[in-house]
């Protein structure tokens, strides 16, 4: 979910505003495909080989939330092709009839690299596989500073204890923060039920007073500072932070988690089908899918890609790569429709005005 707040990519590749035609740019030899996706969530490198590989032109846009980018693709005021949503956007935009379904004949190198877990996984969301191919995937977890955090670290208790008060840093997302209060109360995180989630929401208020803030990307540049002990990040995120930080430590709670997959999908009216399928097909290609990781420090599903990973230590990673099989209560966000959406927001709502 990408999961970070948009910002440009590089200069080497620039971000075009898109006008209701769809056209930012003339296009390539062989044509354009129109992307929209979460920011820096890709190598411009990449883009750029595309380009020079196929002559068609990519005009790239980016979206900073699941929320903002739906609305856009249901107006069709801008013509995307290729979106990279979140696994519960997915089923509501399929549910919605926004999606066309995916010739996999165009798109031999999903089928051959994209690991069968994965497609596994995003059946909870797209039944038969149809819609969405998987281009990254992780956890929600918790990071915490050795050095600033006493004993083991094993279950989102700790995100309530007393001790660290003003050193515990918590998503700035409903369902983010929701998920992490019904895991610790012992519910799904995709529960309907109002008093589990007026018990999640009391939880959160009970909270409140020993977060610091409630942020997104910020809480990987605060806990590379040492500005906070503990906080609830993607796996992704947490790999960047290791590099950068030797102190810090990434853990799935006991209580299970969050088991997240943002996906390429093509929308219904795309008036550059064929050129979608192709872009897609390009970044299922191992060494493609490799730059991407590399770039971005966010999963793989691309087991062809994993085996070029030179470095046997991210190879094996247990936060990269960790076997999902070892823990218990792992979900998938699922949309759970707009009356579920209007209870969350409100919970929410109480929450941060508390």
């Amino acid at each position: 979910m990408k999961k970070t707040v948009a910002l440009l990519l590089t200069l080497s590749l620039a971000v075009l505003p898109l006008t209701a035609c769809g056209s930012a740019s003339s296009s390539g030899s062989n044509g354009e495909v129109v992307v929209y996706n979460w920011g820096e969530y890709i190598d411009p490198d990449t883009i750029s080989m595309f380009e020079e590989e196929t002559g068609i032109k990519v005009i790239y846009d980016e979206f900073e939330t699941n929320e903002i980018m739906f609305p856009k693709i249901e107006a069709g005021a801008s013509k995307y092709d290729v979106v990279c949503p979140s696994d519960y956007m997915i089923k509501k935009m399929i549910e919605n009839d926004l999606l066309a379904e995916i010739n996999y004949d165009n798109v031999p190198n999903a089928k051959a690299n994209i690991g069968q877990q994965y497609w596994d996984m995003s059946k909870e969301f797209d039944p038969g596989n149809k819609y969405s191919v998987p281009y990254c995937w992780g956890t929600v977890g918790i990071l915490y500073n050795k050095t600033m955090v006493d004993g083991p670290v094993d279950s989102w208790s700790i995100l309530w204890d007393e001790k660290y008060a003003d050193n515990i840093l918590m998503q700035d997302s409903v369902r983010d923060a929701f998920m992490v209060a019904l895991k610790l109360n012992g519910y799904s995180m995709n529960s309907v039920n109002p008093e589990e989630l007026n018990a999640a929401k009391e939880s959160l208020i009970a909270q409140k007073p020993l977060v610091q803030a409630y942020v997104i990307d910020q809480v990987r540049d605060k806990m590379i500072g040492n500005e906070a002990a503990i906080g609830v990040i993607y796996s992704g995120e947490a790999i960047f932070t290791q590099r950068e930080n030797p102190d810090l430590e990434y853990v799935i709670p006991k209580e299970g988690t969050n088991v997240w997959i943002d996906s390429w999908v093509i929308t219904k009216n795309a008036p550059n089908k064929e050129n979608a399928e192709k872009f897609i097909d390009f970044m299922c290609r191992p060494d493609i899918a490799l730059k991407n990781f590399e770039y971005i420090t966010y999963s793989t599903p691309n087991d062809a890609a994993r085996e070029l990973i030179e470095d046997e230590d991210i190879r094996n990673s247990k936060i990269a790569f960790p076997t999902l099989s070892d823990y218990s209560n792992l979900e998938t966000f699922t949309y759970l429709g707009e009356d579920a959406d209007a209870l969350y927001n409100e919970l929410w709502k109480e929450v941060k005005s508390s």
